[in-house]
């Protein structure tokens, strides 16, 4: 264990960044205090497919709160997924295209599509059994609840009186891995795709969970 406490953001399917932060912490919370920020993992992820990098989007409803106007501008709790879209079904068809000839696809779908399918109307809630489903698959042991709702903003230091990496801003589609960097852990794996397009790193930890199976918590948990 390298980190006590961990502080991430809610996330849809997320990197495997956002599962080595989990696997190496005694313990994480999620986020659930802050306001929704757009083009981050909160709802989005990304996998691999024949074709190159796929960015799948979770919908959400743009006004999830009475008197807002966006979906920016409230908090993450609040928010809402849009089912008047197909996302649903996209986000299935995606997944199978790019995993379905990978060795453990088969064996793992059924317990997230039961999530997926759960018509879960909050966007924090889907995504949070997400990551306790997808942790129980892989075999961490690390304890995640939710914050208490008080916001904490990033470099406060009240985070580092109470003992918490804050990961909330780092884990983000527009940056680099750098937690990834910092514990060396850049390393590839086989992937569907590995002899034409090469490995592609910091995808959804599906990828490496559909690839690896059972060997996915060693690559996940810092020597």
């Amino acid at each position: 264990m390298i980190f006590g406490t961990s502080l991430l953001s809610t996330a849809y399917l997320p990197p495997i960044e956002y599962f080595v932060a989990i696997a190496n912490s005694g313990r994480v919370e999620i986020e659930c205090g802050e306001m929704y920020q757009k083009q981050s993992y909160r709802t989005r992820c990304h996998i691999n497919g024949a074709n190159g990098l796929l960015v799948l989007t979770l919908p959400v409803l743009r006004s999830a709160a009475k008197g807002e106007e966006s979906s920016h501008k409230i908090p993450v709790a609040q928010l809402k997924i849009d089912y008047s879209k197909p996302w649903l079904l996209q986000h299935k068809r995606a997944l199978e295209a790019a995993y379905m000839s990978s060795p453990f696809f088969e064996y793992y779908m059924d317990d997230l599509y039961a999530v997926l399918d759960s018509g879960e109307e909050s966007l924090l809630a889907m995504n949070t059994r997400l990551v306790h489903t997808i942790s129980e698959l892989i075999g961490i042991q690390t304890p995640i609840v939710m914050s208490d709702g008080n916001f904490i903003a990033p470099g406060s230091d009240l985070l580092q009186e109470r003992g918490i990496s804050d990961f909330r801003d780092s884990i983000h589609p527009k940056k680099p891995a750098l937690l990834m960097e910092r514990l060396k852990m850049n390393k590839p794996y086989w992937q569907v795709f590995t002899n034409k397009q090469g490995f592609v790193p910091n995808l959804s930890v599906l990828d490496l969970l559909f690839n690896e199976g059972p060997n996915a918590i060693s690559y996940l948990e810092s020597l």
